[in-house]
């Protein structure tokens, strides 16, 4: 008889918070002290309020504490972002780290639609401001995947908007922490009801598409996420 297997222990919120810290540390190795001066100074005003006005020492001094812990958490959760980013820029698949994000507003697709021998990779969006094609590698090798993809694009959905965007770090490409600053800008041109249309419409396309060629593995192309965080 197969043994039964163990079950994954539920995740609180402080192994969520661990995890943020130690991808942030192996960036920028500073931010315990920070976050600690934080809670610090943050207190001390606490304790400094209190002497100012003769009352409420441990309400005030915990609220210090309370704020102090407030703002140390918002400064490693941004921290957090930026580390992410710079730990993943210029690896196969740092596209989906960011569009992997977005919460709403979005159809993302999971895999690349495109790729070459080289690993140079093609994301799609599909939402309000219209199809966004996302490419990631240099940009004199992925210029024509990318205007291939946008032209089968075109070709299938010729009323709707089609922004490309390259990812990378040579000129005139977004780097990979501006990625989604750039989507925000993008103006609406679709209503709600349309984007899931459209999005039907590009998987029919996706299945009549040429395979991703030989030695690579789409599952690959997204980084894992246990990986990242060290564990």
């Amino acid at each position: 008889m197969s043994e039964k297997s163990t079950p994954q222990k539920k995740r609180r919120f402080y192994h969520n918070l661990m995890d943020a810290f130690r991808i942030c540390q192996r960036t920028y190795p500073w931010v315990g002290w920070l976050m600690a001066g934080v809670v610090v100074v943050a207190t001390a005003l606490g304790v400094l309020a209190a002497a100012l006005t003769h009352s409420g020492w441990f309400s005030l001094t915990f609220l210090g504490f309370l704020i102090g812990v407030l703002i140390a958490t918002f400064i490693l959760s941004n921290l957090t972002d930026r580390a992410t980013y710079a730990q993943v820029e210029g690896r196969v698949g740092q596209v989906y780290v960011a569009i992997s994000r977005i919460r709403n507003g979005w159809i993302v697709n999971e895999q690349p639609i495109a790729a070459n021998a080289e690993q140079d990779l093609v994301w799609r969006l599909v939402g309000r401001p219209g199809i966004v094609l996302i490419s990631e590698g240099p940009s004199s090798r992925v210029r024509p995947l990318l205007e291939q993809e946008r032209k089968k694009a075109q070709r299938l959905m010729r009323n709707v908007a089609i922004t490309t965007i390259q990812v990378g770090t040579g000129k005139g490409q977004v780097r990979l922490a501006n990625l989604l600053r750039e989507l925000r800008k993008l103006k609406k041109n679709l209503t709600r009801d349309e984007v899931p249309l459209v999005n039907q419409r590009l998987s029919a396309l996706d299945r009549r598409s040429a395979p991703i060629p030989k030695g690579i593995d789409p599952a690959r192309a997204r980084p894992n996420r246990r990986a990242l965080r060290g564990r």
